[in-house]
């Protein structure tokens, strides 16, 4: 039926040109008539009765002729809307191909954190148990919209941001880590304190992250709070240009993004994530509740390789920088720094970790009632 309905335009057109064709006909006929009437009181009586009696009016013809091409697209239009529909219906009714039924659509954008999902991509096979579609997304907000709407099956995303979604009662479920580490905080050049960032800005990639966690307990370290620092939410891609202008004095972002203002001597790093928060977690691959339901088979499938291609990153470091350069578009020496500063190795959301995490979201307010454990991680995913 969706097939029919990009018809109908076409359909619409066909439909105008008849009526338009019809109305022409109607008025040359009118001033053709009038034309003639006209030409025989000016005293051309014998010329006009000369063509009335040797052969019809040129009118006349033409209006046949005209008459005859409107039934012919009255026709084509009614083969075309007849044509539409059983198109349609086939379309609409025709078997699957197998790879069709194993896709899995995987939301994520382009930073080292979604490198798994990536070499999921990579490592599949055309005989494998699922077929991986990339969907590329520039901001957290739009991922995040086409992740709890269905438009893909499942994201490589901010774990916070999954539990916020969860909280508000939107059906997503989280089956694995993306990484473990991978966070960088940076500053300009003139910082050399916590104190120094005092009436500055400060960005984050989104609210519900953990960099904005990590910037909360460095400044609670410090005896500042958000009264103290203006806290701004920033696309990761503009953080190096709006730290090199001056527009930021700082911020906490996954990479490659930390690196490459490093690469571009703008900045330098400030705080090790690891002291703020040990084992920090960021990123999750979490599914679109219905598709779990519906396809639950597929998307333990897609678990595994995930899992898999994790394990295979942690075993070939060579395959990270060469799967990373085709998937971010970033020097060599900025990819090969940002890959110093995570790991691939162990993806499992533990029931600690996950802990851990939601009591940072409670402790800055960034949530207000928990969601369990099985609540949010679906083992059933899991090999």
């Amino acid at each position: 039926m969706y097939t029919f309905l990009k018809l109908k335009p076409i359909i619409i057109i066909c439909i105008i040109d008849i009526l338009k064709t019809y109305w022409y006909s109607r008025l040359y006929n009118f001033f053709r008539t009038r034309c003639s009437k006209t030409l025989f009181h000016l005293g051309f009586r014998k010329v006009r009765k000369r063509h009335v009696s040797k052969s019809p009016p040129c009118y006349e013809v033409e209006r046949g002729e005209v008459m005859k091409k409107t039934w012919y697209l009255i026709i084509a239009v009614i083969l075309l809307v007849i044509g539409g529909i059983a198109y349609g219906y086939h379309e609409h009714h025709k078997p699957k191909t197998a790879q069709e039924l194993k896709t899995v659509r995987i939301a994520y954008l382009p930073i080292t954190h979604a490198l798994p999902v990536f070499a999921t991509k990579e490592l599949e096979t055309p005989d494998g148990p699922v077929h991986v579609e990339l969907v590329k997304y520039g901001s957290w907000p739009e991922l995040m919209d086409a992740l709890n709407t269905g438009k893909v099956d499942a994201a490589a995303v901010l774990v916070e941001l999954g539990v916020k979604a969860r909280e508000q009662g939107i059906d997503v479920r989280a089956a694995a880590l993306g990484h473990t580490e991978g966070n960088i905080i940076i500053v300009n050049n003139d910082i050399n304190s916590v104190q120094d960032l005092k009436g500055k800005s400060f960005a984050i990639p989104h609210k519900q992250s953990t960099q904005k966690i990590l910037v909360d307990l460095m400044l609670e370290r410090a005896g500042l709070s958000e009264k103290d620092v203006q806290i701004v939410e920033m696309s990761p891609p503009e953080m190096p240009s709006a730290l090199a202008v001056g527009q930021i004095a700082g911020y906490s972002v996954a990479e490659p993004f930390g690196s490459l203002a490093l690469e571009m001597g703008i900045g330098k790093v400030f705080e090790d994530p690891d002291h703020l928060w040990h084992d920090n977690i960021c990123c999750a691959l979490v599914f679109n509740g219905k598709f779990v339901d519906e396809h639950h088979d597929i998307a333990k499938a897609f678990t595994k390789a995930y899992l898999d291609a994790g394990k295979y990153l942690d075993e070939h470091p060579e395959a990270q920088k060469e799967i990373s350069l085709k998937y971010m578009k970033f020097k060599d020496p900025v990819i090969e720094r940002s890959l110093q500063v995570i790991g691939f190795g162990d993806l499992a959301l533990t029931e600690d970790r996950y802990n851990a995490l939601v009591h940072h979201m409670t402790h800055i307010d960034l949530i207000k009632k928990v969601p369990t454990y099985s609540e949010f991680v679906d083992t059933s995913l899991l090999p």
